[in-house]
């Protein structure tokens, strides 16, 4: 069964205007980034308290948090990046959401990835061993100039990490924009994949467009993805007018358009989502 999700704050920084746009388009689970320009891991508690009573008193759940653990230079310090990690390990108990976006640490431009393999490895071995232990996934996304953009190194990192703990979020756009094959990311990673993002990109324009209309292979992924018993949720990451590094912003209007390509595709493929 799919369960269909979204990165609200593309909608916009207000937590009511992102429940109610989410409400129209009948999307009752938000992978939780920020609200009110503020990163979910930067929120104080009194603000954590309003926004889970805002969820519950709406009916709505958390597809992940949707975190930037990972998302710094494979050069910074980890042990302060640790401390923010075991806030995210507590907000996944208190949102009583076991799933944690995460990724692989960007490595300097020109750099070879290669140079970087066993301390990337050690680093996702010690968040996996710390998340296995308090019963919570991290879902690893494939990203532009993180350590984990190729099918190949995500593939290597999840083999030689090794632990239940670490599954992937396969977002087609990244792979996309990097030059990844579609086909062969599908064929090396399905096995492993736990989550999607739902972003698609046009490599001749070099922007991102509503799902099935780039080069994402979105409705293919979908049919494979059913065939072979995904269970899982598919979160609208639309990134329609900007994509920065750790930004992304649609607004409500170009958000329609996202959901209604995307349910489009689930609906010519007869497949059933909630």
């Amino acid at each position: 069964m799919i369960r269909l999700s979204a990165f609200a704050d593309e909608i916009s920084q207000d937590p009511l205007e992102q429940i109610d746009v989410l409400t129209r388009h009948g999307i009752q689970h938000i992978e939780f980034r920020a609200i009110h320009g503020t990163n979910v891991l930067d929120l104080d508690d009194e603000q954590h308290e309003a926004y889970r009573g805002l969820l519950r008193a709406r009916g709505f759940g958390l597809s992940a948090l949707g975190s930037p653990i990972g998302k710094i230079r494979i050069t910074e310090s980890f042990d302060n990046h640790l401390l923010r990690f075991g806030r995210a390990l507590d907000l996944a108990d208190f949102y009583e959401t076991p799933r944690i976006r995460v990724f692989s640490f960007y490595i300097p431009p020109g750099d070879d990835p290669a140079v970087y393999r066993e301390a990337v490895i050690a680093r996702m071995k010690e968040l996996a061993r710390r998340a296995e232990s308090r019963g919570v996934t991290l879902l690893l996304e494939n990203e532009k100039g993180i350590y984990g953009d190729t099918a190949q190194r995500v593939s290597d990192l999840l083999e030689s990490v090794g632990s239940p703990a670490l599954a992937h979020a396969f977002d087609p756009a990244n792979y996309v924009e990097v030059g990844q094959d579609i086909d062969q990311a599908w064929s090396l990673l399905h096995a492993r994949v736990r989550h999607f993002h739902v972003k698609d990109y046009d490599a001749r324009t070099h922007r991102n467009v509503p799902a099935g209309t780039g080069d994402g292979q979105i409705p293919s992924l979908m049919e494979r993805a059913m065939e072979g018993g995904y269970d899982g949720f598919v979160v609208l990451e639309p990134h329609l007018v900007v994509a920065e590094l750790s930004f992304g912003f649609t607004g409500p209007e170009r958000f329609a358009d996202a959901a209604t390509a995307l349910k489009k595709i689930l609906d010519q493929l007869a497949i059933a989502y909630a």
